[in-house]
């Protein structure tokens, strides 16, 4: 993540599963970003990063997805992956941070 910090960013993953989940998740993985929980799924629908269709089987899972939030709390840049197993690039994120004018 040096490349982010390098870029005045702070990386942190959010997660639908329990704290205690995430904390063995760390230890397993010592990973530099920070981790949040949001087992009540309370942010991630208001970013539309969650599966809202009942019918669904994967109702109330979380959505892979991207955000650029500046440090007013604005969000700059937001990109929902529709398929969880498709990812951004580093330096497409990088981009996107750069043309936010948020850093």
């Amino acid at each position: 993540m040096p490349q982010f910090e390098a870029a005045g960013a702070q990386v942190l993953g959010v997660s639908a599963d329990h704290v205690a989940t995430l904390d063995a998740f760390v230890k397993q993985n010592p990973l530099k970003q920070g981790f949040a929980s949001d087992f009540r799924r309370t942010m991630l629908p208001a970013y539309g990063a969650l599966v809202t269709d009942e019918k669904s089987p994967i109702y109330r899972y979380a959505k892979r997805a991207y955000f650029v939030i500046d440090s007013k709390g604005i969000v700059r840049y937001a990109k929902v992956m529709q398929n969880p197993l498709d990812l951004l690039q580093p330096e497409d994120l990088l981009k996107a941070l750069k043309e936010s004018g948020a850093s």
